[in-house]
């Protein structure tokens, strides 16, 4: 049995890695959270729209994309290498809401018609967002609301809001029943930047005021909308955690180099006991989080259901969010402490991954979540 990507799919991942190491150095990340700091700036930079743009040229956007719909026959595993590139450069572009989102609602609960409709437009860069609740602490009463024309309410917290183009929203219509509505940003709408601990991947509050939207015709019911919101929230939670994964070896990549060339009385730190254990611990979380990584994109890929009727996806995305997040935590905090005094300076590169790394641990609901999700999962593969 063969636990790893193919040869194509590795060479796949080099090429994105090439373009990546180019066009988005950590600069790219630093440029749009400087100017989040300088109050003169109304709305700043969003996402690095050029490197946005190359990924769609190369077609990376398309990826997991049906051929009918400008789709070049690759899937999941291919966009798990893209995720893990973005996460080895915190490339500041709009994957996480646009591919681990939008898409994958659009795949879910979208006709025939709808996906020709949608998804073409994906694999040329136009930039989509979910406005959904991304934990089960939610009140349908707090959603926005569907007349059967148009969007009402407020969205208090969207990623990559403020660059969207097109939105995916779970609303409520007159009978509070639960739908998904598809709509383009336009005129009914209005955008507020919110302040995060990781400006390079901004929020936003959204106002609908009279938004045309159109009912996603798959979605028949409130416990269909809610099925489709868990299953896009399992394949992001797979995809988010490539990029966690990716981060977290390029902040130990980082640490080792330093704990390299840096010296104290006369030995380069790397030689003493206690950080050459730290870097150790670290490779080894590192390491762990990969393998439930793999263990996600397979699941992901194969679509795999058990003997017992139990999915396999819902218990493999969670163990990689899991793993995953402690181990970017874990290795983001450790590459400052291996800096020393250094790791905490804005010039030094440290924060940049603390930031990204607190930031995404609770972008899908927090580690909490997720673990209760494994122990159900659990659960119910012994009670069958």
């Amino acid at each position: 049995m063969n636990f790893d990507f193919s040869d194509d799919q590795k060479l796949l991942r080099d090429e994105l890695r090439k373009f990546l190491q180019k066009e988005s150095p950590l600069t790219q990340a630093r440029k749009i959270i400087d100017q989040s700091v300088d109050h003169s700036v109304e709305q700043g930079i969003t996402h690095a729209a050029p490197v946005w743009d190359g990924l769609a040229s190369l077609g990376a956007t398309s990826l997991m994309l049906p051929e009918s719909c400008g789709g070049i026959g690759l899937g999941a595993l291919e966009l798990c290498l893209l995720a893990e590139e973005i996460g080895r450069q915190l490339s500041p572009v709009p994957a996480s809401s646009t591919l681990y989102g939008a898409l994958q609602i659009l795949l879910l609960g979208a006709d025939q018609a709808q996906q020709e409709r949608w998804l073409p437009p994906i694999a040329q860069g136009v930039i989509g967002a979910v406005v959904a609740p991304m934990d089960d602490e939610w009140d349908v009463a707090r959603l926005p609301s569907f007349d059967g024309v148009a969007l009402q309410g407020i969205a208090p917290q969207v990623a990559d809001g403020m660059a969207a183009q097109f939105m995916l929203v779970l609303a409520r219509d007159k009978t509070e029943q639960l739908v998904w509505v598809v709509a383009d940003c336009g005129a009914g709408m209005q955008r507020r930047r919110l302040a995060t601990l990781d400006p390079s991947k901004p929020y936003a509050e959204l106002r609908f005021d009279g938004l045309p939207a159109a009912l996603l015709r798959n979605v028949k019911d409130s416990s269909a909308a809610k099925a489709i919101l868990q299953r896009m929230r399992d394949r992001a939670a797979v995809l988010l955690a490539f990029e966690q994964l990716g981060a977290a070896d390029t902040a130990l990549d980082m640490a080792v180099a330093y704990a390299r060339e840096r010296k104290a009385f006369g030995r380069v730190i790397g030689s003493y006991q206690a950080i050459k254990h730290k870097l150790a611990d670290l490779y080894t979380a590192n390491q762990l989080a990969r393998v439930h990584c793999y263990y996600g994109a397979w699941a992901l890929a194969d679509d795999v259901v058990q003997a017992n009727g139990c999915p396999e996806l819902p218990l493999a995305a969670a163990s990689a969010r899991v793993a995953a997040t402690r181990a970017f935590n874990l290795t983001a905090q450790e590459n400052i402490h291996v800096h020393g005094g250094m790791g905490t300076t804005w010039e030094i590169d440290c924060h940049l991954y603390y930031r990204r790394a607190r930031q995404q641990a609770v972008a899908l609901g927090s580690e909490h979540l997720w673990r209760e999700q494994i122990a159900a999962q659990l659960t119910a593969r012994l009670d069958n």
